[in-house]
């Protein structure tokens, strides 16, 4: 007996069962018969049957010995282990999982709370404290949404207010970011602070910046009429090894044009502008004309 528990061993297997329950009913050891239980019922192994008084263990039917089964073996000990796990996990996991089910209703509370806000950047600011002020954590997914809806809505001015705090907050710095501040700059017809923010994002991020901001900034600077700054541009992407795209290929061509340099544009043309070019059709792969003049 341990601590008012009877270990019962039998054979490789043992068993704990509450010795108090079995006094309560008159079971003692003498009163204790075995029964084998087939492997497809829900309690494996071997069980101990109580019989009250002076019952004989033979006399019993088989149904009568399965309700009288003490339930002291494997299924107690698959509780305790299960609580085991439970406990932990809870214990295992301190942090907390970002909640995105209700990201959407958050940001629709945000384009709603910056749209009635007038153009003041410490009035602006200080509501979007107040939004943020009462989460666990920052609430990344609802701010991104809330810039996909402004920039759905075209509310290019709103666009640059979120984005800027979001940045002044450390959160969101993101290449998908700094392309979506690009573009609204370049709507909104901002082009010296989009000028700094490249320059910036040069300076942090020098050797991964992808080809999608360099094509960006030379749509900015070609749709402001500003072609020596597409060369500026081309020049980076040039030494970075970053390869332009045919749109972007076309446009910094027509830079060279505007600025009388056909030498450049030649050279230009004669290692980006191929005639022919491969896109995969219905899992084959098909040669195409780019459509460049002769």
């Amino acid at each position: 007996m341990l601590g008012g528990t009877m270990v019962l061993y039998l054979g490789k297997s043992s068993f704990l069962c509450n010795s108090s329950k079995m006094a309560e009913s008159g079971v003692g050891l003498e009163n204790l018969g075995f029964v084998h239980f087939p492997l497809e019922k829900k309690v494996k192994g071997i069980l101990a049957i109580a019989v009250g008084g002076n019952q004989d263990v033979n006399r019993l039917t088989h149904q009568q010995k399965v309700k009288r089964l003490i339930p002291c073996a494997k299924a107690a000990g698959e509780k305790e282990r299960k609580v085991n796990k439970k406990a932990g996990k809870a214990e295992h996991h301190l942090w907390m999982k970002r909640d995105s089910a209700g990201a959407g209703t958050k940001a629709l509370n945000l384009v709603q709370i910056v749209s009635k806000l007038p153009n003041e950047r410490e009035l602006i600011y200080g509501a979007l404290d107040k939004w943020a002020a009462f989460e666990t954590e920052f609430p990344l997914i609802a701010a991104a949404k809330a810039l996909s809806i402004l920039r759905r809505r075209k509310e290019w001015l709103r666009l640059i207010q979120v984005t800027k705090w979001l940045l002044s907050k450390g959160q969101g710095m993101s290449m998908g970011t700094y392309d979506t501040l690009l573009l609204a700059f370049d709507m909104d017809g901002r082009v010296d602070e989009a000028e700094s923010v490249w320059n910036m994002i040069l300076q942090r991020h020098t050797r991964s910046v992808s080809r999608r901001l360099f094509s960006r900034m030379i749509s900015l600077y070609d749709h402001h009429h500003l072609p020596d700054k597409i060369l500026e541009v081309f020049a980076d992407m040039e030494e970075l090894g970053v390869k332009p795209d045919e749109d972007t290929v076309r446009r910094i061509r027509s830079a060279f044009r505007k600025l009388d340099q056909e030498e450049k544009e030649k050279l230009l043309m004669k290692k980006y502008a191929k005639k022919w070019k491969y896109l995969h059709f219905k899992g084959e792969r098909v040669r195409v004309r780019t459509g460049w003049e002769e």
